[in-house]
């Protein structure tokens, strides 16, 4: 158990000092809202967040986020507005003996000094029903505010009664150009951060760094402090990209999110599944996401395609798509990848047809062409009587009571009765399609599938 002296993150002169050798991501740890980067949701003007530490009232929270998000800061920065006691308690080192002395402490501390206590509990999650139980009364009775801290789920990791006594706060991933503000604080510092070592951060090198951190600033800065060793033996001031590379141990793919290769990237994946290439199109896939690019882009780009390009030939494909969007969103970086994958994989070996996509391009031109054409009356509603002394509704043939729901009836206006927009192909599922629209036909008229009017030939489809 950790019980500091004071509850100001930089204490007393021992802990200045123990600061010193800290790694730089705990020495560059914000010790004011101010310094705070991120979770502008929770700490913005007016919410709970920022009222809680300018107030001082604080209440039981459950902070919930990825790694690197803030959780621990902010634990800190509410134990300084409220002047309590900030006690850390570890899941590994201690248990409900520890747990029994820490109370008496709160009680004694409160009674004594009238100052109240803070116990941090980080990566909540880890401690079992008993431990979780013993906080109960101490939360109720005020004894303690309780603030835990988990990367996991807390309604599928935390008590149902603790939950009820929390408040769980939801922290976010930091963006790439707030994980870019967190690492150029730490470069101008020159008493906590990098400032007196005088390095500079290339534009190219920042972006590649912010981008492979994936929202944890704890990473971000554990690379910067390595890369700003490598300098320092090399008699170097510029962080150029190798350093980085060599920090991180990961190299940085060609790819310019914002310029031409981002194109060049995605057009590539997209052309390959409309080849019918799994192989080209899962690399196309894995160079995007390991360049940083947004998984949610591509997964955007895909179900696109699966409607523009599958289409009807494999219906299927769609609701893959749709579903690999959401289970990313579900579990995240970086088993997202693998859903991403498998409906990659999909896309490019399913059956291919654009006839849906070339029916909405020839409808279209018909709309353009011929303006809003009048509905004919019998497809019209008559909810009035008046309505229907205009002949609304008029003539409608309902089709269930038609043999095998079919019946012949107009439903194009006028000037474009007996236009074919859709014209199924004979691959994958619309073979039956084909079938059945020919079956259905051959009913309404008595005969084989008529000619009819087609519309005027549809644009080609734009190329990505």
């Amino acid at each position: 158990m950790k019980r500091p002296d004071s509850p100001d993150l930089f204490g007393t002169a021992a802990e200045r000092e123990r600061r010193k050798s800290a790694p730089l991501a705990e020495r560059m740890r914000p010790a004011s809202l101010d310094e705070f980067v991120g979770q502008r949701h929770l700490l913005g003007p007016g919410r709970m967040l920022r009222e809680m530490v300018e107030s001082g009232d604080l209440h039981s929270l459950l902070l919930w986020g990825p790694p690197g998000t803030g959780k621990t800061t902010l634990a800190h920065l509410l134990a300084g507005a409220a002047r309590a006691e900030f006690v850390a308690f570890s899941a590994v080192l201690s248990g409900i003996k520890e747990l029994r002395q820490l109370i008496d402490e709160a009680r004694d501390r409160r009674a004594l000094h009238g100052r109240g206590t803070i116990l941090f509990v980080d990566e909540i999650h880890r401690f079992n029903k008993a431990q979780q139980d013993a906080f109960l009364p101490h939360v109720e009775d005020g004894t303690i505010i309780l603030i835990g801290a988990t990367t996991e789920n807390p309604s599928f990791e935390v008590i149902a009664p603790l939950l009820s006594r929390t408040r769980v706060l939801v922290l976010e991933p930091l963006t790439a150009e707030e994980i870019g503000q967190v690492l150029d604080r730490a470069l101008r510092d020159p008493e906590r951060g990098l400032g007196g070592a005088r390095l500079t951060l290339p534009d190219d090198t920042r972006e590649f760094l912010a981008a492979r951190a994936d929202g944890d600033a704890r990473v971000a800065l554990g690379a910067l402090e390595v890369a700003a060793s490598l300098a320092r033996q090399r008699g170097e001031h510029a962080l150029q990209l190798p350093l980085v590379e060599e920090a991180l141990q990961q190299k940085a793919l060609r790819y310019d999110k914002g310029g031409e290769e981002h194109y060049n990237v995605i057009s590539a994946f997209i052309k390959s599944m409309r080849a019918s290439d799994p192989d080209a199109a899962v690399y196309w896939l894995m160079r995007m996401l390991d360049a940083g690019e947004d998984p949610l882009f591509i997964a955007r780009r895909m179900v696109i395609f699966a409607a523009e390009d599958v289409g009807n030939a494999d219906p299927q494909a769609l609701q893959v798509a749709v579903a690999a969007k959401d289970a990313f969103h579900f579990v995240g970086l970086p088993e997202g990848r693998i859903p991403l994958a498998q409906a990659t994989t999909y896309l490019a070996s399913a059956p291919k047809s654009n006839a849906a996509y070339r029916a909405m391009l020839a409808a279209g031109e018909a709309v353009r062409a011929h303006g809003a054409l009048p509905v004919p009356l019998a497809l019209r509603n008559a909810p009035t009587p008046l309505m229907k002394g205009l002949g609304y509704g008029g003539g409608y043939r309902y089709p269930h009571d038609y043999e095998g729901a079919v019946v012949e009836q107009d439903c194009l206006p006028d000037a474009l009765a007996g236009s074919r927009f859709y014209a199924p192909t004979d691959r994958g599922a619309e073979v039956a399609i084909g079938a059945r629209l020919q079956r259905q036909a051959a009913a309404k008229h008595g005969a084989a599938r008529p000619s009819g009017r087609r519309a005027a030939a549809p644009p080609e489809p734009e190329e990505d």
